[in-house]
């Protein structure tokens, strides 16, 4: 039985697919540990998987400001120590990093001790700590078609993104029951990935009027401490009732997304990996500030592979609501989208990275045991 760390956290795109790597390890029989970040959306999401290990560790994003590097140097280092203190303990074999600020302390610690390194790339643009972790790395995971400079092609593997082993599509009828809504209406769901986004709520608040009057029901989940949740009911033209319901965060994304006709949302990893997994037509947006300008690659990528329909921030105001109208009642076209999404599934990608890191550590020990064997032999 190995046993192996998993940095991750600070978002939902990070969290998840540790969370979903562990459940597959422990499947196969080894045992783990999760290191997650103090924030909020990590304890909140973490409390759910009670069978799992989860170790909050200190660390902090790095901001260009004297006391925002300070802070980062601070905590880095004392992430850094934690790390070393975990790993000696625990006899840990090898760690696994799933990149952003939590990453870094865990990489370099298990580095220090010569432990092999496994790092996963969700986005279509290499992050910073991602690019420094790799150079040392056993393992590069990274979207299809990408690679980084210096880093040889025998390391990298394409793998996908890996989801909850809890995060399945269910049928329409069940999701709808699930959300309260009728299995007849037309569902608009609307969601900035795990910490919300701020201008997709807004942009919804303004145009709520004007969506309900064409019959269409709205699901907002706006991220947590963004708006103050409720339920709106609002007439249509012909006078019937469609409910618009407001809530802070959800941890059944997978109903929400297989009970939507059509989904707006920004443009991570993850919320991509989850939209194509339910198989739900999408109009992505993606976050004009994100690093490495990754959110757009992302969309662009599933928009060219005929995946959903890609909305610029600027362009909201004045297209996002012709989109909403042209997707929603052509039914034609989002049987499309389905379709092509259906292809781009890449099934069970938590089990094939539990599989692959199970077979460098055995590769790795086979290597070991010979040398040493040669070592006794010439002594």
């Amino acid at each position: 039985m190995r046993k192996i760390v998993i940095a991750c956290g600070g978002t939902g795109g990070h969290l998840t697919p540790g969370i979903a790597l562990a459940q597959s390890l422990d499947e196969q029989g080894e045992d783990s540990w999760l290191f997650i970040s103090r924030k909020m959306v990590d304890s909140r999401l973490s409390e759910k998987y009670s069978s799992l290990n989860f170790v909050p560790m200190p660390g902090s994003a790095l901001i260009r400001t004297p006391l925002g590097i300070l802070r980062f140097l601070r905590e880095f280092w004392s992430s850094f120590m934690k790390s070393l203190s975990f790993f000696k303990k625990k006899k840990i074999d090898a760690v696994v990093v799933f990149g952003g600020f939590t990453s870094l302390g865990p990489a370099l610690a298990a580095r220090w001790l010569g432990l092999p390194v496994f790092t996963h790339e969700a986005n279509r643009a290499v992050g910073k700590a991602v690019r420094f972790i790799a150079r040392y790395s056993t393992r590069l995971y990274l979207p299809e078609g990408m690679h980084v400079n210096g880093i040889s092609s025998e390391i990298i593997s394409s793998i996908g993104y890996p989801l909850r082993h809890d995060f399945r599509r269910v049928t329409r009828e069940r999701a709808r029951k699930r959300l309260g809504f009728s299995i007849t209406d037309k569902l608009l769901v609307v969601f900035g990935g795990s910490q919300g986004a701020s201008a997709l709520n807004q942009w919804l608040k303004k145009n709520l009027s004007t969506i309900a009057s064409e019959g269409i029901s709205t699901y907002c989940i706006t991220g947590m401490d963004k708006e103050s949740p409720g339920v709106v009911s609002l007439a249509t033209e012909e006078g019937h009732s469609v409910k618009c319901k407001f809530v802070s965060f959800s941890d059944e994304i997978n109903y929400v997304l297989s009970a939507a006709d059509l989904v707006i949302s920004r443009a991570g990893a993850g919320s991509i990996a989850e939209i194509i997994s339910c198989r739900v037509p999408s109009i992505l947006i993606p976050y004009p500030f994100a690093a490495e300008n990754h959110q757009q690659l992302n969309a662009s990528f599933l928009e060219n592979k005929g995946g959903c329909v890609v909305c610029k921030q600027e362009k909201v105001a004045e297209e996002l609501i012709k989109e909403v109208r042209e997707m929603m009642f052509n039914e034609e076209l989002r049987g499309i989208i389905r379709r092509n999404l259906f292809a781009l599934d890449a099934g069970d990608v938590g089990g094939r990275i539990a599989r692959d890191i199970k077979e460098c550590l055995n590769k790795s020990s086979d290597r070991e045991t010979k040398r040493l064997r040669l070592l006794k032999v010439f002594a």
